[in-house]
């Protein structure tokens, strides 16, 4: 089956047997797993210890703890989930594992990457195939360094995905609880809550320009009041996401940035400013009477005649 999801396609393949992956390295190699094996089956692993050692490095701060998740938007809704730095602490506890992940071409518009996954105790393995854009959104080619960059976003999920593929899934989602809920920290009451929103709120405006009412958009929300703690665990996914370059701010905000309302909102917008700065300009101009002055007038003691603008006029009273 293969997903695509905006410049990411991501195929399972059919998943490896040992037999074929060792026969795609050399004799050294080959020993070398020969040895790996051995000692997955002379020391078996423990999966309680394996979870609570996974839980215990996932909490150690709440730095930690939220780079073990992503959330990235699509087609209006969250899509969130495990990411890769959580994906390295189960495969590292988990034990007797063979992980790799690493690109196999790159063709004139997509890097494809390849993440297998082998469990060395229970002889298993699985083989995850990602394929990522390399064009801009003009249809030009990425530059070299972008293709590395996109090459590494790539690698990472496929890691992700071949290792979430072989640990059961209880264990990944007990260790994901685990650092969610340390992630969102103490919110006991009202006030530790709007403090954690008001926090959130203000990272996404100082870091990416992003507005209040657009983060309760993101929310899928209506007002600031209505987002809660699984809404504030959401905005620190999103950010784990922008920061591992697995989204940008443009694929976050486009869909709610060109929609209907917020394109109505903006036009109300500019049409307010537009009567407010004609309101000002009318204020601002001169009463045409105001401008208008007085004739001057002069009477010369000699003669008595009346003088206007400089010009005299003969006395009336002569």
């Amino acid at each position: 089956m293969i997903e695509e999801i905006q410049g990411y396609e991501v195929a399972r393949l059919a998943d490896p047997t040992p037999l074929q992956l060792v026969e795609t390295i050399d004799g050294a190699e080959k020993a070398n797993i020969d040895i790996q094996v051995s000692t997955a089956h002379a020391y078996p692993r423990s999966i309680s210890r394996a979870v609570n050692n996974a839980i215990a490095i996932a909490v150690m701060d709440k730095e930690t703890a939220q780079s073990c998740g992503y959330a990235i938007p699509r087609g209006g809704k969250p899509i969130t989930g495990p990411s890769v730095h959580l994906a390295k602490i189960i495969a590292q506890q988990y034990g007797n594992m063979r992980v790799e992940a690493r690109v196999v071409n790159a063709t004139a518009t997509q890097v494809i990457s390849r993440g297998t996954a082998w469990d060395l105790e229970n002889n298993y393995a699985v083989a995850f195939e990602v394929r990522r854009s390399i064009l801009t959104s003009s249809g030009k080619r990425f530059s070299e360094d972008m293709i590395t960059v996109t090459g590494n976003a790539a690698n990472a999920i496929a890691y992700r995905n071949a290792v979430f593929a072989v640990v059961p899934k209880s264990i990944t989602d007990k260790v994901y609880k685990a650092a969610q809920e340390c992630i969102t920290g103490d919110l006991s009451d009202e006030t530790k809550l709007i403090k954690r929103r008001d926090a959130a709120i203000k990272y996404f405006n100082d870091q990416y320009g992003i507005t209040e009412e657009e983060v309760i958009k993101l929310c899928g929300k209506q007002t600031v009041n209505q987002i809660g703690k699984d809404e504030i665990a959401l905005l620190l996914g999103i950010q784990q996401s922008l920061k591992d370059g697995d989204t940008t701010v443009d694929e976050v905000m486009t869909p709610y940035r060109q929609s209907r309302e917020a394109k109505s909102n903006k036009l109300n917008d500019i049409a307010s400013r537009a009567a407010k700065g004609s309101k000002k300009q009318k204020e601002s101009a001169p009463a045409e009477s105001a401008s208008v002055e007085a004739p001057a007038e002069a009477v010369d003691t000699e003669t008595g005649e009346v003088k206007e603008d400089g010009i005299f006029a003969p006395n009336p009273e002569i």
